[in-house]
Order: C-alpha cells, then sequence, then structure tokens
C-alpha cells in the first residue's frame, strides 16, 4: 500500500474513532452536531472528542498524581500537534480541523486548565472571580473553538463564545450540586454564600442550609443574564452558520428554566429534559 493510501487509511480510522466517542457519550448535541456540514462535523466531533478524554481524566477514579501526569501528557500531545507530530488518533484527527478553521492552541491549552482544576479536587465555594476563569477554561475555550469552526464573524466571537460557554457552564453547577458535593467540590461563588450565610467551607453544609435556594436563586439570575447577551450577540450574526449555537443556547436555556422551576429545596430530585423534548427544540432551532 502506497503511503498516501496509508494515510488515507489512518485518517478515516481517526474519523471513526472519535465519531465513536460522541455516540458512546449520548451527548444531547450529537444530532446538532449531525446537522453540520462533513467538514465542520468532522471538526465538532475531533473537539468533542478531546473534551471527553480530557473530562473522563479529571474525574476518573485514579489518584490525583496519575491524573496530573495524563493531562500533562495531552499537554505535550497539543504541543506536538502544532508541531506536525500528532501521535493520539484524537489528536491526528484534529489536524485538519485546525488547518481549515484556524483552531488556537491556546484553547485547548486552557481546556486542560481548567481539567487540572477538576483532578485537583475541584473548587470549594470560589470567588466570583475566580469561578469566571474557570467558566472560560472549561467552556469558554470549546466555545471559541465551536463558533471558529461553525462560522461566527470575527467580530463578537470572542463575546459570544465566552457568554454562552459560562450560561452553560453556570447551568451544569446548578445542575450538578449533588454530584458535585459528592465529590468534595462545591462551584456556587463565595459572594453568593456569605451573602445568604451559607457556609463556604463544607459542600455538604452548604446543601443542608436553608439559605442555600437564595444563594443559588442568585447564581440563575447571573446565568440568565449571559444567557441574554449570548441571545443578543447571536441575533446580529448570519443565522444559517451559527443554528448550532442556538441549539445550544435553547436547550440549556430551557434546563435552567427547569432547574429553577424545581427550586433549589429539593436538590436530590433530578431535572432532566426529556429525549422528545431535546429533539424538538433541535428540530426547531436546528431546520427553521
Amino acid at each position: 500500500m502506497s503511503q498516501a493510501a496509508l494515510e488515507s487509511a489512518q485518517g478515516t480510522a481517526d474519523r471513526d474513532l472519535v465519531e465513536d466517542v460522541v455516540v458512546k457519550a449520548k451527548t444531547s448535541f450529537y444530532w446538532a452536531m449531525r446537522l453540520l456540514p462533513a467538514e465542520k462535523r468532522q471538526a465538532m466531533f475531533a473537539v468533542y472528542a478531546f473534551c471527553r478524554v480530557v473530562d473522563d481524566i479529571a474525574d476518573g477514579d485514579l489518584p490525583e498524581a496519575a491524573k496530573l501526569r495524563q493531562l500533562q501528557g495531552w499537554r505535550e500531545e497539543i504541543d506536538r500537534l502544532y508541531a506536525g507530530d500528532a501521535r493520539d488518533p484524537i489528536a491526528r484527527a484534529l489536524i485538519e480541523p485546525i488547518r481549515r478553521f484556524a483552531l488556537a492552541r491556546e484553547d485547548f491549552i486552557a481546556m486542560i486548565d481548567g481539567m487540572e482544576t477538576d483532578a485537583r479536587g475541584g473548587l470549594i465555594a470560589p470567588p466570583m472571580a475566580e469561578l469566571e476563569l474557570y467558566c472560560s477554561r472549561v467552556a469558554g475555550a470549546v466555545g471559541l473553538l465551536s463558533v471558529r469552526i461553525f462560522g461566527a464573524p470575527q467580530q463578537g466571537r470572542r463575546e459570544l463564545a465566552h457568554a454562552l460557554g459560562e450560561a452553560v457552564q453556570l447551568t451544569n453547577v446548578l445542575r450538578d450540586l449533588v454530584e458535585d458535593a459528592d465529590l468534595g467540590r462545591l462551584y456556587l461563588p463565595r459572594e453568593f454564600l456569605e451573602r445568604h450565610g451559607v457556609p463556604i467551607d463544607s459542600p455538604q453544609a452548604a446543601l443542608r442550609h436553608p439559605q442555600l435556594a437564595a444563594a443559588c436563586e442568585d447564581l440563575v439570575a447571573v446565568a440568565e443574564r449571559r444567557f441574554d447577551e449570548a441571545t443578543a450577540l447571536l441575533a446580529a450574526m448570519p443565522r444559517g452558520p451559527l443554528r448550532p449555537a442556538r441549539i445550544i443556547l435553547v436547550v440549556y436555556r430551557r434546563l435552567l428554566q427547569r432547574l429553577r422551576q424545581r427550586g433549589f429545596v429539593r436538590i436530590a430530585e433530578p431535572v432532566k429534559l426529556s429525549k422528545a423534548e431535546k429533539l424538538w427544540l433541535i428540530l426547531r432551532h436546528g431546520l427553521f
């Protein structure tokens, strides 16, 4: 087999692998990504697979030192990727997206920075500024990679990625309060907890406090404001290329509404959108 044929076969195998990662993750946005043209779809699959693998390292069962070694390995792999010597199949699947969509190395590194925070045990009642930095790393950086692939215009692109990324991540914080506390994490901002007299040094004690709901409502207001900002930015951009961003916005905003309707007293009661509702939102905002 010729060298060109070998490289083509390897490229096909790498693309198949990243799509398998996406399918197995059962992400709500698989079908939103499927709506994209082939080259954009493959790029998003590769970005998602990278995010999935580093997130799995951070949230896995390995000791902290082993997690940090694996994340450092991915830092080195990103360096090799941009030097033209990628070895991991997920990294190799990123070669063409990086070339085609000018994806920035610092956004991949920012994602790893955020995962290192989680690998070290995560945050406990961080100051709002620290929470915003965490959101910009784990969600804003992914947003920047994504909107470049979608085709967002340069003007407003960074602001959109960070507004939508922060809104999504804050919604995740509010959804995952119990799960995070079980891991010793508490991502609610220190200022909001202290304002309502909620203890800041123990995630479990914070979740039992009668004023937890008031602190959560303060964070809901921040997330809603960031969704509003993202909505306004999207309205000023071409509709067609940014359909996937609109889908992400409406699905997560609906989830935030569901969380608010349930309230933050019965936080052990899970909140999620049904498959039918998510599909309806994807079809409504992805096709029309």
